[in-house]
C-alpha cells in the first residue's frame, strides 16, 4: 500500500513517474477542460474521501474534478462533520474509512492527525496540506516549471518571504529532484532547519540570504506566498506585513533574476502585498498553469497510490 505523506518520503523514482504520468494525462486531454466519455475511467468503482479539516478551493475542487474525471466518484468530509480526534480517535476513524472507502485524501492542521491516519487506515492516505507540508502543490510546482523550462535538476529557486509549509515542500523537492534553493526572508520566518538539513544532506545547495536582490541572482523560478493565515489576527497580521515588505515579488526584484526567470504563487494571493499585479499579470508568471496542474499532479497521485 502506498501513501503520499511527502515528498521526501517517497521514492525518487516514484516520484518522477508521477510527474511524468501527469505530463501524459494533461497532454491526453487535449487542452479539454472537462470530461468526454472516452476519456480513460482508471478510478472506476472506486470511492474516494476528500476530508477537510482546513477551508480550501483549489484543493477541493482539484481532486473533486481528478476523481470524477477518472470515473470514481467522491465524498467530501469536513471537520465539523466528522469531529477527528473528538469522541472518536483519528485511528478509529481510519479503521471505519477504510471499510467503506479506497482511498482517503486529508487536509488538516496537525501533522500527527495525518500520521494516524496513516498509521491505522488500510487503504492509502494522500496528504491535502498540513500545518508543516504541502506535496500535491509543489508536485504541480515541478510539472508547471518543466513545462515551461525542461527539467528542473540544477536549477536554482528562490522562495521569498515566510518559510511556512510550502517552503518546507519546496525543501523537500529540492532534495529529491536535485535543484538548489535560496530562502529570503526575515530571521523570524526561517523555514524548519529539519528540512533544511534534510536537503543539504540529500546533496541540494540551500541558502540563506536577507538581502532578496542578491537571492534572486541567477534565478530560474520565484516563488512567493501569502503573508497572512485566514487565522490571524489583526495585530499579527501587520507586525507580519512590516517585517515581510522588503521581501515583496515587484518588477524591480524579478529584473534582477534570470531574464527568462518563471515567477510562481500557490494561490490565493493577496495583490501588491507579497507580489504586485504587475508580476503576477506579466509575462514570467506561470501561476495560472501552476492552478491548473494542481489537478493533473493530484490526478497522478492518486493513480500512484491506487496502482491504476
Amino acid at each position: 500500500m502506498k501513501h503520499f505523506l511527502d515528498i521526501h518520503k517517497t521514492d525518487k523514482p516514484d516520484l518522477r513517474r508521477i510527474i511524468d504520468s501527469a505530463h501524459a494525462m494533461k497532454s491526453g486531454r487535449n487542452g479539454r477542460p472537462k470530461a468526454t466519455p472516452d476519456d480513460a475511467q482508471p478510478l472506476a468503482g472506486h470511492m474516494v474521501a476528500l476530508i477537510f479539516e482546513k477551508p480550501s478551493t483549489r484543493t477541493r475542487v482539484s481532486f473533486d474534478v481528478g476523481v470524477r474525471q477518472m470515473g470514481g466518484q467522491s465524498m467530501v468530509l469536513s471537520g465539523k462533520d466528522m469531529q477527528l480526534g473528538h469522541g472518536e480517535t483519528i485511528a478509529d476513524t481510519a479503521r471505519v474509512l477504510s471499510r467503506y472507502v479506497d482511498l482517503i485524501m486529508i487536509r488538516t492542521f496537525d501533522e500527527a492527525v495525518l500520521e494516524e491516519m496513516a498509521e491505522y487506515a488500510s487503504v492509502p492516505v494522500i496528504n491535502g496540506l498540513t500545518d508543516r507540508s504541502h506535496p500535491c502543490q509543489i508536485m504541480a510546482d515541478v510539472m508547471t516549471f518543466e513545462e515551461h523550462r525542461g527539467p528542473i535538476a540544477g536549477k536554482k529557486v528562490v522562495w521569498t518571504g515566510d518559510g511556512n509549509n510550502v517552503c518546507s515542500s519546496f525543501l523537500h523537492a529540492a532534495g529529491q529532484f536535485g535543484f538548489d534553493l535560496t530562502f529570503t526572508g526575515p530571521v523570524q520566518l526561517d523555514p524548519e532547519m529539519e528540512f533544511v538539513g534534510w536537503a543539504r544532506n540529500a546533496g541540494s545547495t540551500i541558502t540563506i540570504e536577507r538581502d532578496p536582490m542578491k537571492a534572486v541572482e541567477g534565478a530560474d523560478l520565484v516563488v512567493a506566498d501569502t503573508w497572512v493565515s485566514m487565522h490571524d489576527a489583526q495585530s499579527a497580521r501587520e507586525r507580519r506585513h512590516n517585517m515581510l515588505r522588503p521581501f515583496q515579488v515587484n518588477k524591480r526584484l524579478m529584473d534582477a533574476a534570470k531574464p527568462d526567470a518563471l515567477f510562481m504563487h500557490c494561490l490565493p494571493a493577496h495583490r501588491e502585498e507579497e507580489v504586485t499585479s504587475e508580476v503576477m499579470d506579466g509575462p514570467n508568471s506561470v501561476i495560472w498553469d501552476e492552478a491548473e496542474n494542481r489537478l493533473h499532479a493530484q490526478k497522478a497521485i492518486m493513480r500512484w497510490c491506487l496502482g491504476v
